[in-house]
């Protein structure tokens, strides 16, 4: 499905990014993999793929360049690296706010500005943000991380109506509760309970939401742009 294809990955250490790592390289991909540093884990899932892989804080627009400009035409991107801390409305900080809409929103803009000029020359390109079933304004729960992905929401149907014209399909996934590192770090009883709520009655897989990104990556998806798709088990039909 994705043979022929460069595919780059932020945030592909682990979670959903390395299992899209490794879905994208079965589907025929030369997949690239990024991380925030040169983890052990990092260098493992690129020694497993045999994949080429770069470091650096997506929230850092030089250091973005910089890697960006050494790997060649990147036929697709996926915008994944994200945090997601679990604080109140009170208990959040500045500093929280900040570093979640940096790292969230600008990360997605600084590595989305370092591969565009180069598809629009190759009039071609697939751009797969990773926003979050709590970006939808009938889910609560998570202010700031809510937020930074509503952004990304927004961010994406704009970015998709610019570059249109130029070839470039831009969509993003919307994944609800997924059976993850991240998630299981942050699950305390008011997200069991909300978990509960999901028509389907459990978390997603991570390979469930991969094969999302992988099919909007594909020329399967050749009519679909500036679309959010929720992949949430019915989560965001109840809130």
């Amino acid at each position: 499905m994705l043979e022929n294809k460069t595919i780059l990955i932020t945030g592909s250490s682990r979670g959903i990014g390395a299992v899209t790592a490794r879905l994208a390289k079965g589907y025929g991909a030369n997949v690239i993999l990024h991380g925030k540093t040169k983890s052990e884990n990092l260098q493992k899932i690129a020694s497993e793929l045999n994949s080429q892989y770069i470091y650096c804080d997506v929230t850092d627009e030089e250091a973005v360049k910089k890697n960006a400009s050494r790997l060649g035409d990147i036929d697709i991107l996926v915008n994944n690296a994200g945090i997601n801390p679990s604080k109140t409305f009170m208990e959040l900080t500045n500093d929280d706010w900040k570093q979640i809409f940096e790292t969230n929103v600008l990360g997605l803009v600084n590595f989305s500005r370092a591969v565009i000029p180069r598809m629009i020359e190759r009039k071609q390109g697939r751009i797969i943000n990773i926003a979050s079933v709590k970006g939808y304004s009938n889910v609560a729960g998570k202010p700031a991380y809510a937020a930074s992905k509503a952004a990304v929401m927004r961010i994406t149907s704009s970015m998709a109506e610019e570059f249109a014209p130029c070839g470039i399909l831009v969509n993003a996934v919307a994944p609800g509760f997924t059976n993850t590192e991240m998630t299981l770090t942050t699950l305390s009883p008011q997200i069991q309970k909300q978990i509960e709520k999901i028509p389907l009655k459990r978390m997603a897989r991570p390979k469930e939401i991969a094969e999302m990104v992988c099919f909007l990556a594909s020329d399967k998806a050749s009519y679909i742009t500036g679309q959010t798709i929720a992949v949430d088990g019915g989560y965001s039909i109840n809130g």
